[in-house]
Order: structure tokens, then C-alpha cells, then sequence
């Protein structure tokens, strides 16, 4: 029976690309994984065609002999007792090699393996990000400031710069996984991959580890920043500070340092987005005659508000620009100030005289008042009826 095109068998048309080969390789090794088509006898012939196609088209040189000859450029050198010529595709007894090789051409990259035996190169890994919590005062989310803050952290060992060998030693490649950080073991189709137990994944061991870090490149301390906080921030806000975490491990990069911001609750004023909210209270006689009151504004200052005649309890009234600034800029806020009308206590007899004289006097132009007896009035007359 004659064989199928290699290019076919991958789905492809004839001159395609390096991507493309690898891309159809990938989806044809999925489609017909025997694994996944156990109701499909045919699966595990048709896969190993497949890997036999793409063990010809992803080298150069046997794709440009079986682009000019087809499948007679692999002809002339097989013998009787099933070998295969050396650089030809590689036979169905020794698919489960082929298979891992194929599996280390797609995936060793990704999988942060090293190919084509130049291991031995350490991974440097990065360091962990780092959170830190900072809780400010409401005025200073208003106005921004400049903070000093602490913060634990790995930082690079002064002693071995980093590489965690003693003075006078080098790291050495490991022995286990030559340098590749990962050790393979052949199951069946597959090849799974983990990290290596000598070096946990790095690619080399430290026959002279430093004396002060141990081997591990960086040690704990207290790191001084200084951090400017923004005006506008507000509790969630997350300001990064990159390359400012934890050190990396033997000489990696660093990881970034993440302010979380807090606001504290203010005694005075409340924080809704961008507007404040501030009760104010005022007596019963400049509620109803009207007048002027100064309000405190969160910028430290003073502002004069106007309080309308016949005022309630629970009437607002806007100062607008008064509010928090926008944090990535805009108009500023609004300052909401809500009357709160304040009952007299410990009155003098004479106080108590003018408001009795007060009470007989408003009993028609008080608004609650007068609506309320109205309702009693008007309940007694129908339970009398």
C-alpha cells in the first residue's frame, strides 16, 4: 500500500511553513491520540503516521529531500532486517522514542526545558510579589503625601551576589537532570515531565554553599522605601512599585511590591466615592429665622454656608468643589452639609416662659405641628362619629 502524503497526513498544503507543520502536527496529535479514539482501532496506526510525517517536515533538510524526491529520499538506505537509514523517519518499533522527542520539540520551551545538551545554565527564577497594607488619614488621601514605609523582605545576598556559592566556588551542574532542571520518565505514549528532586528545578547544585545565605542567593531584611501616595486614593486603591518584592532566586529578577491603601474613618466628615458628607448642627432659632454658619472643610479650612429660613432637620445643602479630588483626574467632588436641628436642654424659667408664649403663638404656621393635631382632630371626630 503506498503511503500518503506526508503533508497530508498533517492536514497541509505542500510548502508549508516551520509554524504550520508544528501547528498541524499538534492538532492532528490531539485528534488521534489512541487515548482519546479507544472505539477507533485504526487511531494508534494513523498517529504514528502522523508522528512519522512530522519527524520528516520539521527538519530542513529531510523537508527539502522529501519536498524534491517524496518518499523515494528515504528509500535507498533501508535494508532487509527493518532498520532505517540514518536521517530517514524513524520506524513504528521505536515510536515511543520518537514520540518523546516529538513531545521535547513542542513543548520542552514552554515546560522551561533546555535542548540540544548545552544544560547546565542555572535558572534564575523571580521573586515572589509582595502585599503591603498601609492605612492613612482621610486628609492625607485628600492632599497625597510622601510615606516611608518597611517592609520584610529577601533581598540579594551581599556576600555571593546572589549566585549562593561560597567565595572561590562555582555552581556545578546537576547530576540528576544534567542541567535541565526537570527529570522525564517514558510512560507508555507519554513522557511526564517534573522537577528535579537534586536541584528542585534549578539546573545546578552547590557543592560550597555561602555561609551567610545558605546557598539560596538572598537573605530576609527590613527594606526602607518611600512611597508618594497620591491625592484621591480611597480604600482598594493598589499602587505597584515594580522590581521592589523579594529577590529572585540565584541572580533571577524581582518581584513587585503592591500597596494596598486603607482610609480611615473621619470623626467629622463621611466619603461616598468622590463627595463628603458632613451633619452640622445648628439651634432652633437659626433654623427658623435663617442665618449663617462656618462649616470646617477637609482641606483645613473654613467655609460660610447660608441656612434658609424655616429650615429642617435633614436638609442638605452642596459646596461644590469641596469634595475628595478625582484620583486620575477630573473635577473634584462636592461637600454635602445635612442640618441637624438641636433641641435645647437646661432651660432658665425664663427660656421656658418665651417658649411656651412661642408654642401658643405657632400652633398655625408650624408645619408638623399643625398637621399632626389636625390628624388627631381629625381621628377623635371619627371614632366619636
Amino acid at each position: 500500500m503506498a503511503k500518503r502524503d506526508y503533508y497530508e497526513t498533517l492536514g497541509l498544503k505542500k510548502g508549508a511553513s516551520a509554524d504550520e507543520i508544528k501547528k498541524g502536527y499538534r492538532q492532528k496529535a490531539k485528534e488521534l491520540h489512541p487515548d482519546r479514539n479507544t472505539d477507533n482501532p485504526k487511531a494508534e496506526e494513523q498517529f504514528k503516521e502522523a508522528n512519522e510525517a512530522y519527524e520528516v517536515l520539521k527538519d530542513a533538510d529531510k523537508k527539502a529531500a522529501y519536498d524534491r524526491y517524496g518518499h523515494a529520499a528515504f528509500e535507498g538506505g533501508m535494508g532487509g532486517g527493518g532498520g532505517r537509514r540514518p536521517g530517514g523517519p524513524q520506524g513504528n518499533g521505536d515510536f515511543a522514542s520518537a514520540f518523546s522527542d516529538v513531545f521535547d520539540d513542542l513543548f520542552g520551551d514552554f515546560m522551561g526545558g533546555q535542548r540540544g545538551g548545552g544544560g547546565g545554565r542555572a535558572r534564575a527564577m523571580r521573586g515572589n510579589d509582595l502585599r503591603y497594607n498601609l492605612r492613612v488619614k482621610l486628609e492625607d488621601a485628600y492632599a497625597g503625601l510622601a510615606k516611608t514605609i518597611n517592609v520584610p523582605t529577601a533581598v540579594q545576598c551581599g556576600n555571593c551576589n546572589g549566585t549562593g556559592a561560597d567565595d572561590g566556588s562555582e555552581p556545578v551542574t546537576c547530576p540528576t537532570c544534567s542541567g535541565m532542571g526537570k527529570v522525564r520518565a517514558q510512560q507508555g505514549f507519554f513522557t511526564v515531565e517534573r522537577t528535579c528532586p537534586t536541584c528542585n528545578g534549578m539546573g545546578q547544585t552547590i557543592k560550597n554553599p555561602c555561609h551567610v545565605c545558605h546557598g539560596a542567593g538572598r537573605v530576609e531584611k527590613e527594606k526602607s522605601l518611600s512611597v508618594n501616595i497620591p491625592a484621591g486614593v480611597e480604600t482598594g486603591t493598589r499602587i505597584r512599585l515594580a522590581g521592589e518584592g523579594e529577590a529572585g532566586m540565584r541572580g533571577g529578577p524581582a518581584g513587585d511590591l503592591y500597596i494596598f491603601i486603607e482610609v480611615a474613618d473621619h470623626p467629622l466628615f463621611e466619603r461616598e466615592a468622590s463627595n463628603l458628607f458632613c451633619r452640622v448642627p445648628v439651634s432652633i432659632a437659626s433654623a427658623a429665622l435663617g442665618g449663617e454658619i462656618e462649616v470646617p472643610t477637609i482641606d483645613g479650612g473654613r467655609s460660610r454656608v447660608k441656612i434658609p429660613e424655616g429650615s429642617q432637620s435633614g436638609r442638605q445643602m452642596r459646596l461644590r468643589g469641596k469634595g475628595m479630588p478625582a484620583l486620575r483626574g477630573g473635577a473634584a467632588g462636592d461637600m454635602f452639609i445635612e442640618l441637624n436641628v438641636e433641641t435645647p436642654v437646661n432651660l432658665t424659667a425664663r427660656q421656658r416662659e418665651i417658649l411656651k408664649e412661642f408654642d401658643t403663638l405657632s400652633k398655625d404656621n408650624n408645619p408638623q405641628g399643625s398637621s399632626f393635631f389636625k390628624s388627631v382632630k381629625g381621628f377623635w371626630d371619627s371614632m366619636k362619629g
